[in-house]
């Protein structure tokens, strides 16, 4: 398994070409080293440089690392990343003798000399400041070197730690948006939680240790149903819908497999286990495609589309080796992988900081947002995912009103899955965040999973949807008095490529890298000829529409199957 992690990170790094790597170097020996992105570049050229691969780029990486060692501790450069890595990549070639003594004591000389108040952007200097992940990040970066016995503060460490408890909700998940609390996103929970299990993976057993420990424990069962049947790690906020995304969730998975497994308890490990296993198998199912892109489309790298300011390649491509390192560090390989399915029927919720509802059950699997953030996000169904489909052939995440990340078409609306009514000759969607959801009632049974929600709109027309999932699909019920809709996306185009999409009085079929979307439904579909965008792509919207009860049925299946 380590093994396949190094090789994956070398994959990872191909994205670059040598001549952008050289390329990439002169311009922050031009301009000076202002993120975390060349950093984190060096640090993985210099991994795998130390367990045998890419011994060519040694030469380049001796320069690199030694311009990253000496001037990190002179600026402020979101060294709170870069340390950590840096200091690992330290560690690495020291164990494989690949780089000369003389080389690795300076570049600990020059890391030693780092003082956390003038090196670091954030950092808590009291219980009570109101700092949020990068703190996190500077703690762990101070933890490795204490650990590494390149200076590091136990007391500056144990500050942070506490200050760091405020932002765990009753889950154990991690609250990072302070701008606005009921919005938090979930790429800044599991970030937080991977640094924490690195943390105590790393030794920490400091004054905090027993409670971090818990709170991993308790948010990691919860993420289990999270984690889409395909692998994926949900959706929600931003920076999502990026290769760096399940190389965390593999990293707190294989955290929570070491936890059980020390415990004895083979049956939970194996679930963790195979868990990473199946993001690892998303992450690559998205690389399989030349060039490597850092995000789930194929839009050309230089339009960013999907991609918010900062979420550019240089920084975002190496991140996901790099976060794939921290599973490669914490991977216990004794640990025997059992493969077993994600099919075992689950419902689960998380706190309303987060306004998630989960439910898979044969091989499908449903995200709902009750109260979707509208630059990110939009509220009803969200996700359709099935195991082995493209994640992006029904709906991998909702449609915003307003996104605040990069799209090349202006959104008519909010848009998912989702109820709708007519008002003035308009269509009022419940994605739309004037709408109201209200979870009412959730069940499994052997083989399915249920869940009954009301959406209420602004005209005080209320609506209530029941789903349904089973093997044989998604089953949607619609009920409520007079005429009403239900939204469905149809996928049309990933920056690449158009899906081949039809329609008639009953059915929607959408046909994309050998799968088939099919809806069939007693209703009337209606194409709006309007698209809206996502960070994966262009969907058509369509309404079916009907009146006291309608509908619809959802499949996704292998094309042969229809053949």
């Amino acid at each position: 398994m380590k093994e396949h992690y190094l090789a994956i990170m070398e994959q990872l790094l191909s994205a670059y070409s040598d001549e952008h790597i050289v390329r990439y170097f002169q311009e922050v020996k031009e301009n000076g080293l202002t993120e975390h992105g060349f950093p984190r570049l060096t640090v993985n050229i210099g991994i795998l440089i130390a367990h045998g691969k890419r011994r060519d780029l040694l030469p380049l990486f001796l320069e690199m690392m030694e311009f990253c060692c000496k001037t990190i501790p002179t600026v402020k450069a979101a060294n709170d990343f870069s340390v950590r890595e840096i200091v690992g990549c330290l560690l690495e070639v020291e164990r494989s003798g690949v780089v000369d003594k003389a080389d690795t004591a300076r570049w600990r000389g020059y890391l030693a000399t780092i003082n956390p108040t003038t090196c670091y952007n954030k950092f808590a200097k009291t219980l009570t400041d109101s700092v949020r992940n990068w703190a996190l990040f500077t703690t762990v970066s101070e933890y490795f070197r204490l650990d590494a016995g390149i200076g590091g503060s136990m007391e500056f460490i144990e500050l942070q730690l506490g200050q760091q408890m405020q932002w765990i909700d009753e889950n154990g998940m991690y609250r990072d948006n302070g701008k606005c609390e009921h919005h938090q996103p979930i790429m800044y929970d599991l970030t937080p939680r991977a640094l924490f299990s690195l943390l105590l993976d790393r030794g920490y057993r400091g004054q905090y240790a027993t409670v971090i420990d818990e709170h991993l424990r308790r948010a990691a069962l919860l993420t289990l149903d999270m984690q889409s049947p395909n692998g994926e790690m949900a959706f929600g906020g931003r920076s999502n819908q990026f290769l760096h995304n399940e190389p965390w969730l593999i990293t707190v998975c294989e955290y929570e497999a070491k936890r059980y497994a020390r415990t004895g308890n083979m049956e939970l490990a194996a679930r963790f286990k195979a868990a990473s296993h199946r993001a690892l198998e998303a992450l690559e199912r998205w690389m399989q495609k030349a060039p490597i892109l850092h995000i789930k489309n194929r839009f050309p790298t230089e339009t960013r589309y999907g991609c918010e300011g900062y979420a550019y390649f240089d920084k975002y491509m190496i991140t996901a080796a790099s976060n794939l390192y921290g599973a490669y560090l914490i991977c216990d390989e004794t640990i025997p992988y059992v493969p077993c399915a994600d099919t075992a029927p689950c419902v689960a919720e998380t706190s309303p900081y987060f306004h998630k509802l989960f439910a898979k059950a044969g091989g499908y699997g449903l995200e709902f947002d009750w109260d979707g953030d509208p630059q990110y996000d939009a509220c009803g169904l969200g996700r359709i995912h099935r195991v082995g489909a493209p994640s992006a052939l029904c709906l991998s995440l909702p449609c915003p009103a307003t996104p605040n990340y990069r799209v090349n078409i202006k959104n008519p609306f909010a848009f998912s899955l989702c109820s709708a009514v007519c008002v003035d000759g308009e269509w009022s969607f419940g994605a739309d965040g004037n709408a109201t959801y209200t979870v009412c009632h959730r069940d499994t049974t052997q083989d399915t999973a249920t869940v009954t929600l009301s959406c209420q709109f602004a005209n005080g027309q209320t609506l209530t949807e029941n789903y349904c999932v089973s093997a044989n699909g998604v089953s949607i019920t619609v009920q409520g008095e007079g005429s009403f809709g239900y939204a469905l996306p149809v996928f049309a185009f990933d920056g690449e490529q158009h899906t081949a999409w039809t329609a008639d009085a009953h059915t929607l079929t959408v046909r994309y890298d050998g799968w088939i979307c099919r809806y069939t439904t007693d209703g009337t579909p209606v194409d709006l000829n309007r698209t809206a965008a996502n960070r994966n792509g262009h969907y058509q919207a369509f309404v079916v529409t009907g009146q006291q009860e309608l509908h619809v049925h959802v499949e996704l299946f292998p094309q042969e199957a229809a053949e």
